[in-house]
């Protein structure tokens, strides 16, 4: 939000504070510092201004937070809008005794007149005046965070303006004003520049150590002590902002972070202990059941805190969850991830849930937990599975085939024995430089056509692998590594060609071309793929003999293959 819009929506809502007289705040689910910070704060400053003001919220409020100036006034359900009202008009009686009777669901109102008698046209019906003129939502992503504050007052909401204070990303936009900004760190840090200008226009001292104590309450909390990533320098000016206006942090510190009841720490323990990890996948997760809740005594909403004090503190974890079965077939889940890649909120809108993008959560009804359980890992495991190349079945996903080593295959320490051509005729009294093939290939008893080989290419240098034994006829005598005799060749000398360009790999030296008295220089034919490794020596074609006509163009020559001897 660009700080011009900003300003902007900020007038308003504080144009619609001054304007209407009773004033409705709702709270999201689950309750933490952020919301009942919220709420709690802009209770106490309309409150100043003699505004009528109701705060509610979906979920009892935490012990944890009760230390928190006025958190008694938050009530767990909404009145109704609007009153019915039965009018009768009793003109035409006189000394009327009236009574009600309860029967099968059903109130009778019976009217016993003295003199007279009531029509039809003597009673009517109305509905009372709103009792609310404005509702404000603070801390909620969407309407379905506030439960049966919304479910049941579905009506109410379509007929009264709402203002939307929220700093999640996966807001809604719900409101007639939304004063929405995913760069805040909390929605207590929003509602600073409002009080202010609110403060302005109404002449009214509105700050005091109990606003500013809640409105920090806020930062602190979703900021975890100001270590989460959201924590930005807005943050840590507006913290300043709020203390300079006495705002009590050490207090807010003491009991938050320093502060735990044995219950809690029971419970605590109950989750670290039914921890689960996919190493993977990188997934740390812990499931509570109701079970778990009545061994320690503890309630429902004492788990806040242990998902990014200790499970996100797992080693190499990346995505972490808590998953509480609570009351009346609820189960509730926590995300959080540790890798900025992962955006929390996305996987927890699968679950009809939100939040940020690395802390989010998401509720599911009239589903088993141990269900639940099963969906959430089975979207966690699809999730990394396309983010980090891993299949679901264990085998991992190469992003490109496997590279050839460029060395050896056989260790330093083995004895291979020296592969030499110095039977081989040779247009040069140099030897030419040894050569092995690639441990899948062997020798074949197959004429082979030599390829044209341009002069700029070098011929590939050969390496020697461990020799095998290999079967007769088509591979050469069995060598054992032991020996240290060469091995000589006797070939089958192809005709001539007319001229034969040889060029050798750098640094070896270049063979000279042969004499046209001289035979030429021997080919060994390449290996078949498809063959088994099985020779004692493999060696790789040499550089290909080529024939050059007279026209210019190169025409392959066939060679046969060697049969090698000791």
């Amino acid at each position: 939000m660009d700080p011009q819009a900003k300003q902007s929506v900020q007038q308003q809502i504080v144009d619609q504070l001054l304007k209407n007289q009773k004033i409705l705040i709702m709270a999201s689910s689950p309750a933490d510092g952020d919301c009942i910070g919220s709420s709690l704060s802009l209770y106490l400053a309309l409150k100043k201004l003699n505004k009528e003001v109701t705060v509610v919220c979906p979920d009892p409020i935490p012990d944890l937070y009760h230390f928190l100036p006025n958190t008694h006034v938050i009530g767990d359900r909404v009145v109704a809008s609007k009153d019915f009202i039965i009018t009768i008009d009793t003109r035409k009686i006189q000394n009327a005794n009236i009574k009600n009777l309860t029967e099968d669901g059903k109130i009778n109102i019976i009217i016993m007149p003295e003199n007279g008698r009531l029509s039809d046209a003597d009673v009517s019906f109305n509905y009372g005046p709103e009792r609310y003129d404005i509702i404000i939502t603070v801390d909620t992503g969407g309407l379905e965070q506030l439960g049966q504050l919304h479910a049941g007052n579905i009506e109410m909401f379509s007929q009264m303006p709402v203002i939307n204070i929220d700093h999640h990303f996966s807001n809604d936009h719900f409101g007639r004003i939304n004063y929405v900004d995913v760069m805040a760190s909390a929605t207590t840090e929003l509602l600073i520049p409002v009080i202010d200008l609110l403060e302005q226009a109404s002449k009214t001292p509105l700050w005091d150590e109990d606003i500013a104590t809640l409105l920090l309450t806020g930062i602190i909390t979703d900021t975890g002590s100001f270590q989460n990533a959201n924590t930005t320098p807005r943050a840590f000016d507006a913290s300043a902002q709020l203390i300079a206006h006495g705002a009590r942090q050490q207090e807010i510190i003491q009991h938050i972070f320093k502060t735990k009841q044995l219950t809690t720490l029971k419970l605590w323990g109950r989750i670290l202990t039914k921890m689960q990890t996919d190493d993977r996948f990188h997934i740390v997760w812990s499931v509570l059941t109701r079970k778990d809740f009545s061994d320690t005594g503890a309630a429902e909403n004492e788990t806040g805190g242990i998902v990014d004090e200790l499970l996100s503190n797992a080693p190499g974890a990346e995505i972490i969850c808590l998953l509480k079965e609570k009351k009346d077939g609820l189960v509730s889940g926590s995300i959080r991830t540790t890798n900025p890649s992962i955006d929390a909120s996305s996987l927890a809108e699968n679950f009809g849930g939100g939040g940020h993008a690395r802390a989010a959560g998401f509720k599911i009804t009239d589903v088993p937990v141990e269900k639940v359980e099963q969906q959430v890992l089975k979207l966690f495991r699809e999730y990394q599975s396309k983010r980090l190349g891993v299949p679901l079945d264990g085998e991992p996903v190469l992003s490109h085939p496997p590279v050839a080593p460029s060395k050896p295959l056989v260790s330093p320490s083995q004895s291979t024995p020296s592969v030499t051509s110095s039977k081989i005729p040779s247009s040069s009294s140099q030897k030419s430089p040894p050569f092995t093939s690639s441990p899948k290939q062997k020798m074949e008893n197959t004429p082979v056509t030599s390829a044209p080989v341009p002069a700029s290419v070098p011929a590939p240098v050969a390496v020697p692998v461990a020799p095998q034994p290999t079967p007769a006829p088509v591979a050469p005598a069995d060598v054992s590594p032991k020996l240290d005799l060469p091995l000589q060749a006797k070939p089958v000398v192809a005709p001539a060609p007319t001229s034969v360009p040889v060029v050798a790999p750098p640094p070896a030296p270049v063979m000279a071309p042969p004499q046209a008295s001289q035979a030429p220089t021997p080919v060994v034919p390449a290996a078949s793929a498809s063959a088994e490794a099985s020779s004692s020596f493999n060696f790789q074609t040499l550089p290909q003999v080529a024939d050059t006509t007279a026209q210019g163009e190169t025409q392959p020559t066939e060679v046969a293959p060697y049969r090698f001897e000791k």
